[in-house]
């Protein structure tokens, strides 16, 4: 008897973490241009959660903020750079996504930096 409960306990355990791992996972950065304030959220069921979370965030600090990027199962990333310009992109992992978000920025100023990166899922 004692050995079935374990086996039921173990095969239940395996089922439910095996489920969790296969579930997405979304994330999202919020961001104000003006001040340069940000948001953030990971590990949400839904998208609308997730931004809406990364812009409560954001929006403690300023009140020009946006979603400056979504993420599902991934990792996202926003970069300044001088003059105000900023870009935000998502890759696979932090890496990527940094690289990416560094690209978008160059397209609108220099010297840009990443301000804020976030991962969800992984």
């Amino acid at each position: 008897m004692r050995r079935s409960l374990l086996r039921t306990a173990t095969l239940c355990a395996v089922f439910f973490s095996a489920g969790g791992a296969l579930a997405d996972s979304f994330g999202a950065i919020s961001y104000s241009p003006s001040t340069g304030a940000t948001g953030w959220s990971y590990d949400h069921g839904s998208r609308r959660s997730a931004e809406r979370t990364a812009q409560d965030g954001c929006f403690q600090n300023a009140n020009d903020c946006r979603i400056a990027i979504w993420f599902k199962n991934g990792c996202g990333a926003v970069a300044r750079g001088d003059g105000g310009g900023w870009g935000a992109d998502w890759g696979a992992d932090r890496g990527p996504a940094e690289y990416l978000a560094l690209q978008a920025c160059r397209q609108h100023t220099t010297r840009c930096r990443v301000v804020r990166w976030q991962c969800s899922g992984l």
